[in-house]
């Protein structure tokens, strides 16, 4: 019989199939059962403190990439832990030898920053957050804080360490459908930004570093990934509920952690937006149900897995039967190129793992972190785009000696990561047979994961002895107690109960606008559905078009209701001149009210104009339909109306004139 000639994309296509993938529109919960769904989040929020966590700079103010007064560069290295152990995340991260440059603001850092200082007594303000946070989540307080060090190998901090507290331990969330546990809430500082990492050199802002930060963990409580985003928004709601956190870009991140049933917990890391979540867990669960189907391959072909070994061999361009220009661009470049044999790997490095990502991915993306080796930088037997061809594949492999059953890869580099580059292509390998490897992933907006480093174990914490134990009092835990914000679940009880449309409910409850919303109810008299419409419709219209300008506070809402009402003007006239107030917060009212060419007319006086429309509808015919009659009379009278006359009002005296003979 004729054998059909390899296919990647066939091999892609089949794979998926063989995994049973489906696209997470048409997923079900029985998909998420079948391979055995399981996530947990840890939640970052920054907390809005005049200062940062363990020194007395100012918090909340950033620089430009450009704006810095001096770089200080370091090297860093791995330190045993308190079992005389290193913890693998940081030996990943020695392995790198990256040169980490930290571009330093003497408006934002200061000698603690950079481990010159020992850390100043713990931010009292940002301890009182974490506490009333943590007794909103219901949450277990602890007897004595204690100040523990966690090991931060990738350059984002410079000490090395990041300080964290545990505040509070066993909460429990109400979701929709289900309560979700919560493991703790630690209270900590903040990493440095990052400006670049090429090559071996990774650049940070020191801005956002040591700002105080809470971190809450749940169990991996949640079975499907509208779950996922579910906690993360519920998480969010209730530490704005408190006022005190900061919001806007950056402000709040989450880890999201991912298993399927065989896999292992994979975290995806520093995820920016909650609605990413659903789509980055399915693909995440469905990524090691490939990669656990790939070690069942894999054990079909190879018998002892302990024994298995890639062979590599270093080439010239000239060895090649055929001019690659990427291979006689890096030849060019002085880097030395070696070929790698992959024994029975043949059709695994174009094995489907996510969309439009194969097992290959996983290779050239790990030369990137690990090897420092910048993209492209590798070929392999499997491209979908075959820019070698297979008969020079074929002639390729004779100079490995290598069987049909073998896959092949090309990897150069600059001659100092060569080592490192092969045995990470190696190790990866090596890791199939075990199943789903524990790391870290970095998140994008498609739902995609590329590696970004080992996942840290235990190994990396251990006493701060430079911070005493702060113990916790009962009574000012009970006095916190007393004035607790409204829980989150009972806000949405409270929407609810107003008839507040649902798609409302995320801008409300994201921008803690509740209890403005009751406030106005209270002391204007204003229905809390209209006030509400008005926010989460009209207000988050103009947002999305325009920048907030400094000086515009959901006050000003509040400041415009109340001028309507002194004027005894309809409260429905806040919709045109809200454009106006938020992209001119400090012009005064009167001047708003002009600018929206407002003209106080009398209830009467519009009602009077009623009977002189229907007779002009009557007379044109424009249409037989009693409701076009209404729409047209009242697309006649809504600019003078608007302000003086309630548009429910009028649209009910003009309902009572006959629109049609």
């Amino acid at each position: 019989m004729k054998q059909h000639r390899f296919d990647p994309r066939r091999n892609y296509a089949e794979t998926q199939a063989a995994i049973g993938y489906v696209p997470r529109k048409d997923a079900t919960q029985q998909d998420y059962d079948r391979i055995g769904f399981m996530s947990g989040l840890e939640v970052h929020q920054q907390l809005d403190t005049s200062e940062k966590l363990f020194c007395r700079c100012p918090a909340g103010i950033y620089q430009k990439p450009e704006e810095f007064d001096a770089e200080l560069i370091r090297h860093m290295r791995p330190t045993l832990s308190e079992l005389g152990e290193y913890d693998g995340t940081a030996l990943m991260e020695f392995k790198t030898r990256k040169e980490i440059v930290y571009r330093i603001s003497n408006r934002t850092a200061c000698t603690y920053d950079v481990d010159d200082t020992p850390p100043f007594p713990l931010n009292q303000e940002a301890l009182d957050i974490a506490l009333a946070i943590s007794l909103l989540s219901n949450l277990k307080i602890v007897g004595e804080v204690h100040i523990t060090r966690k090991q931060y190998l990738d350059g984002s901090i410079p000490t090395g360490f990041q300080r964290t507290a545990i505040i509070g331990v066993e909460g429990e969330i109400q979701l929709k459908k289900k309560k979700v546990r919560l493991i703790q809430l630690s209270l900590e500082e903040d990493s440095c930004r990052e400006v670049s990492d090429i090559g071996h050199q990774r650049i940070y802002r020191t801005d956002r570093l040591g700002m105080p930060l809470i971190e809450t963990v749940t169990y991996p409580d949640f079975k499907n990934p509208d779950e996922v985003k579910e906690g993360a928004d519920y998480i969010r709601f209730l530490n704005r509920s408190t006022g005190k956190v900061r919001t806007g870009i950056g402000s709040t991140r989450a880890d999201v952690n991912v298993s399927c049933r065989g896999g292992t917990r994979v975290e995806i890391k520093g995820v920016a937006h909650n609605r990413w979540m659903p789509e980055l867990t399915h693909n995440e669960s469905f990524r090691q149900y490939a990669l656990l189907h790939i070690r069942e391959l894999l054990k079909e072909r190879i018998r002892d897995p302990k024994a298995w070994k890639g062979v590599a061999k270093e080439i010239r361009g000239s060895d090649l039967p055929v001019t690659i220009p990427v291979i006689a661009e890096m030849a060019g470049r002085g880097y030395p190129l070696f070929l790698i044999n992959l024994p029975e790997f043949h059709g695994i490095l174009s094995h489907f793992l996510q969309p439009e990502k194969t097992f290959a991915d996983e290779l050239t993306n790990r030369l990137k972190v690990i090897a420092c080796i910048e993209k492209p930088n590798m070929l392999h037997s499997e491209m979908f785009e075959d820019v070698v061809g297979e008969e020079n594949w074929k002639k390729i492999r004779q100079l490995l000696g290598a069987g049909e059953g073998d896959a092949q890869v090309i990897v150069w580099g600059p001659e100092a990561d060569i080592p490192t580059a092969l045995e990470t292509v190696e190790e990866r390998c090596r890791m199939v047979f075990e199943g789903v490897p524990n790391e870290t992933r970095k998140s994008f907006e498609d739902g995609t994961t590329i590696f970004e480093r080992v996942l840290p174990g235990a190994d990396r914490m251990y006493p701060d002895t430079d911070s005493a134990p702060i113990p916790l009092a009962d009574e000012k835990l009970d006095a916190m107690s007393k004035g607790l914000p409204v829980d989150i679940s009972d806000r949405i009880a409270q929407l609810l109960n107003w008839n507040i449309p649902e798609d409302a409910f995320t801008y409300l409850l994201k921008n803690n606008l509740v209890p403005l919303i009751e406030r106005i109810e209270k002391e204007l008299g204003i229905p809390a559905k209209s006030t509400a419409t008005l926010l989460a419709h009209k207000l988050k219209e103009i947002e999305n078009q325009y920048d907030k300008l400094p000086g515009f506070t959901y006050e000003k809402i509040y400041q415009l209701l109340a001028f309507l009402r002194s004027k005894k003007i309809d409260p429905a006239l806040a919709r045109k001149m809200l454009w106006v107030v938020y992209q001119h917060p400090k012009m005064d009212l009167d001047s708003v009210l002009e600018a929206v060419g407002y003209k106080p007319i009398s209830p009467e006086e519009i009602i009077g104009k009623i009977p002189f429309l229907v007779k002009k509808f009557r007379e044109t015919r424009i249409s037989d339909d009693d409701t076009d009659g209404v729409n047209w009379i009242m697309g006649n009278l809504r600019k003078s109306a608007l302000g003086n006359i309630s548009l429910k009002e009028l649209s009910e005296r003009i309902e009572q004139y006959p629109q049609t003979p």
